[in-house]
């Protein structure tokens, strides 16, 4: 089993343009960790007709000797290229060495690529940005050479690259968000990875979504052989072990090593009560944290901080809500590497380090199932959006798709939908229950969605759609025939992820 560059066409695409045009770039690239930033600029030079030459630097969080010195080594490493006579990687002293040497080699056509660039935007390295300014001005309209800048941290690259008082304001000439993998992209990985079943799926997009790295991971780890081998436990804890737990784990720091040194004291605290009780209100996260910690000062400047700094916490809304600040927003861990982390793998980690390996690995796959009956919800909401958005699937959205959950008061009962999907053109609504098994679509659950559908449509919210086309849909990783069938005549709709693969993938 061979892995190769994945997806990424579009995005591809524009890198072969901007790397072929007679013109000097500066080129701002943002994106999760490992999310294939790199990977994305090195497969675009090596599919060039003609080659460019190109020195890359991982910014090392540490102070200007270190940064310089890091890169007289790279400088070092790409010597055999033929670096211009000017630049001597053993004379780099200051940043001021630093700046010019890029300038030098942007006019002699290389291409210089600086990842985690947010680092400079720390005091002790932010002298470095009016340095590369000059630079920056002075290859503005020359016809050879570029740099691009990479970053994972999206407010810091805002104030580097977008904040007037900067010096590098309005001098990059182009820009790239890198996202995830889209579900079809994810389909082909794990056809030529002969990962078929529904459930693994689930549980590989549970634990690292549509993070390119990790699924690579695991192909290095042969955690994709054997597939059919009846002793073998299911792929997710596969996954779990040769990734986390085995001797050469190669994730088994990356979690700390990726958020901790950039998160601290209460910042940290919320994230792991969140990954325990995700999706939950702020009052209830609140009421958790003071509880746990003791600290009773406001959380709100937190729970900002990771939604809008670091993009690790989302704000769900309930459908037709009016205002982001709403009593009704529920707060999620965005990123599912890190969810799974912290609600599942680190406490199988811990428990390794005085158990033995078998209880360890037990405690873990008991919380990756609960873990995995939360993002299932989303995950479908993520594949409606993907299917709508290309013309495919079983309905077309208008409104980004969301569900409904009410604060119940004394004269009111709980409501809870999963999904509320909307098409205002044709006047249709879809209610939807997601459940990590077709059996757990049982006759209670079933009733229970009902009730709820009923008491929505006689809120202020589910008024409106009192005269459009009502549709009930069901989602599970799989469903049986037999179980389809029978449901159906029961009036509900039946989705499972073989279905999106169908749509998505013909």
């Amino acid at each position: 089993m061979t892995w190769k560059f994945y997806g990424r066409n579009t995005e591809l695409q524009s890198m072969r343009k901007l790397l072929s045009q007679p013109r000097w770039f500066f080129c701002a690239i943002s994106g999760r960790r490992r999310i294939g930033k790199t990977s994305l600029i090195r497969e675009a030079l090596q599919s060039l007709p003609q080659a460019r030459q190109a020195v890359y630097l991982q910014v090392p969080d540490s102070d200007e000797r270190d940064v310089v010195s890091v890169f007289a080594d790279a400088l070092k490493a790409a010597a055999p290229l033929g670096l211009p006579p000017e630049v001597q990687p053993a004379q780099l002293r200051r940043f001021s060495d630093m700046a010019k040497a890029i300038g030098v080699l942007c006019r002699a056509g290389w291409v210089v690529i600086l990842d985690e660039f947010q680092y400079f935007n720390r005091k002790s390295l932010s002298a470095f940005t009016s340095l590369l300014q000059a630079e920056v001005d002075q290859l503005t309209g020359s016809a050879q050479g570029g740099v691009f800048v990479l970053g994972s941290i999206h407010t810091e690259m805002t104030a580097l690259l977008e904040d007037r008082g900067s010096p590098l304001y309005a001098r990059v000439t182009d820009r790239m968000a890198l996202d995830h993998w889209d579900f079809r992209t994810l389909f082909d990985v794990f056809d030529d990875q002969y990962v078929t079943e529904p459930e693994d799926w689930l549980s590989l997009w549970g634990l690292f979504e549509g993070v390119p790295k990790f699924y690579r991971d695991c192909s290095n780890q042969n955690v994709f052989a054997d597939q059919a081998q009846a002793s073998q436990p299911h792929l997710g804890m596969r996954a779990v072990q040769a990734l986390f737990f085995s001797a050469s784990a190669p994730l088994a720091e990356e979690a700390g090593t990726w958020f901790m040194r950039e998160l601290r004291g209460a910042s940290v605290s919320i994230l792991r009560l969140l990954a325990q009780q995700q999706p939950c209100a702020h009052q209830q996260l609140s009421d958790a944290y003071q509880h746990s910690t003791g600290d009773e000062k406001p959380i709100a400047n937190y729970l900002n901080t990771l939604i809008d700094r670091y993009r690790l916490i989302e704000r769900q809304q309930p459908v037709f809500a009016q205002t982001t600040g709403s009593r009704q927003a529920r707060y999620q861990i965005s990123d599912n590497f890190l969810a799974a982390w912290l609600a599942a793998v680190e406490p199988g980690v811990q428990a390794a380090r005085v158990q033995p390996l078998a209880r360890a690995l037990t405690i873990t796959s008991s919380k990756l199932a609960t873990h995995e009956g939360h993002v299932f919800e989303r995950m479908v909401r993520k594949l409606m959006a993907e299917a709508s958005r290309r013309d495919v699937g079983d309905f077309a959205l208008t409104d980004m798709v969301t569900g409904y959950w009410n604060r119940p008061r004394d004269s009111t009962r709980l409501i809870e939908i999963d999904i509320v999907a909307v098409n205002n053109d044709n006047q249709t609504v879809r209610f939807g229950s997601c459940k990590r098994s077709e059996t757990k679509h049982d006759r209670a659950s079933l009733a229970k969605t009902e009730q709820h559908i009923h008491d929505f449509l006689a809120t202020s919210s589910g008024k409106r759609f009192k005269y459009w086309k009502q549709e009930k849909a069901l989602y599970a990783p799989r469903f049986s025939a037999d179980h389809r069938k029978a449901l159906q005549q029961q009036g509900w709709t039946c989705v499972d992820l073989m279905d999106y693969r169908t749509w998505l993938c013909t």
